[in-house]
């Protein structure tokens, strides 16, 4: 489907079709992660097939289930230390990295190596901000 036949989403309309929240992909459109058009007043539009890559299960691996949490991440495997039971993951999240110790098993159902894309689900009860 070729952009002047695919509907045009808003952002706000996009970042929901993709259970992500809308700064988010605005950092996304600024970054120039995901096509979009612009309005002749200036406003980004998201042709509705731009979402496909990132809706789309990777081959061999089935869509993941439905899930609440919106503090979701997509990034790129940046790097996997297994030691022992436990693993460390880094995630390239922009120019922004993410840890996450997660067990041994799940590194290697996931398929995680370097390359890899995966998603961070942040759950916190509490989110401080530091003024540098």
């Amino acid at each position: 489907m070729n952009t002047k036949t695919s509907a045009l989403l808003t952002p706000r309309e996009a970042a929901q079709k993709l259970g992500m929240s809308y700064p988010a992909l605005k950092h996304w459109i600024l970054a120039g992660r995901i096509r979009t058009v612009k309005t002749p007043g200036g406003h980004h539009r998201i042709p509705a097939d731009a979402l496909d890559e990132f809706l789309a299960a990777p081959a061999g691996h089935p869509a993941p289930a439905a899930i609440s949490g919106r503090n979701q991440l997509l990034g790129s495997v940046v790097e996997v230390t297994v030691e022992g039971l436990l693993a460390k993951v880094v995630l390239a999240v922009g120019n922004q990295r993410v840890t996450s110790i997660i067990t041994a098993d799940a590194v290697r159902e996931l398929g995680l190596k370097p390359g890899v894309q995966a998603i961070a689900l942040i759950k916190a009860t509490e989110v401080m901000i530091i003024r540098p």
